[in-house]
């Protein structure tokens, strides 16, 4: 099982890159509540992948943890080499796991995703990239974005039931 914990320095850079897409809605996009939608779901479902890719080895997994991975280290080096701070680990102690419904749900949102990427308006496509990794960042941490996950992670389960009893 791939190594999932997140150090303080990428849960910056996810943060950081919220508020990077905050100010470019706010001055660009001049304020259209449609505009934030796209990064809003992406966000969502980066937080449900990293919860996916807790307990497993798949391909979601593999690209969940390089994302992590590239995170977790441009954010150290920017706390701790670009401004002289520190990285601590800030993962939460007891994260949630899919049932196997929820895991239908992330497979579902994962082929929406991809069709979004291949299909949907161009201006769009980095801010679906940008929105899940900065899920991905915030999911696995202890800090309010993180809490947030127990909620999603808990509807994606309870919406795989309601799919598992219609279809199982």
């Amino acid at each position: 099982m791939p190594y999932m914990a997140i150090n303080l320095g990428g849960v910056a850079l996810g943060v950081g890159i919220d508020l990077m897409f905050a100010l470019r809605w706010w001055f660009r996009e001049k304020r259209r509540v449609g505009a934030l939608v796209p990064y809003l779901l992406a966000k969502l479902y980066g937080m449900l992948a990293a919860l996916a890719a807790l307990g497993t080895w798949s391909a979601l997994g593999a690209v969940t943890w390089l994302g992590l991975w590239a995170g977790n280290v441009a954010g150290y080096a920017g706390l701790v080499y670009g401004v002289g701070g520190q990285a601590p680990d800030v993962t939460r102690a007891h994260q949630l796991i899919l049932t196997s419904g929820g895991y239908v749900i992330v497979f579902l949102l994962t082929l929406v995703m991809i069709a979004l990427l291949k299909w949907g308006p161009k201006q769009s496509l980095w801010k679906l990239v940008f929105g899940a990794l900065a899920g991905v960042l915030v999911a696995l941490s202890g800090n309010v974005a993180g809490v947030a996950a127990i909620p999603l992670g808990s509807g994606a389960n309870f919406a795989g039931s309601g799919f598992t009893g219609m279809f199982g």
